[in-house]
């Protein structure tokens, strides 16, 4: 089954940027849709991205224009670009990976991303 496994975060100042990567275990290009998800302190885990076995992509309304999501199936590998940070972007970021045939979903462990001056 595929393991996920994130990266990429940390500390930063608002306005700036970071990468985070998800790295799967197997294949992933023909029937993974796959997304970013967060979820803060006292908070439900929300959507920030997905993006389709085709490379279309869905965005949540508040990092629309800042943030963008990407994958590289030779490197079984998912992204998303954060750019002008703000606090409020603070949380733990998870990636998933939805099976198109099952229906299930799978987690990786997740990575802090803090947003501070």
């Amino acid at each position: 089954q595929v393991q996920l496994v994130e990266s990429g975060g940390g500390l930063v100042q608002p306005g700036g940027s970071l990468r985070l990567s998800c790295a799967a275990s197997g294949s992933i290009g023909s029937i993974y849709a796959m997304g970013w998800y967060r979820q803060a302190p006292g908070k439900q885990r929300e959507l920030v991205a997905t993006i389709t076995t085709g490379g279309s992509t869905n965005y949540a309304d508040s990092v629309k224009g800042r943030f963008t999501i990407s994958r590289d199936n030779a490197k079984n590998t998912v992204y998303l670009q954060m750019n002008s940070l703000k606090p409020e972007d603070t949380a733990v970021y998870y990636c998933k990976a939805n099976h198109l045939l099952l229906g299930r979903n799978y987690w990786g462990q997740g990575t802090q991303v803090t947003v501070s001056s």
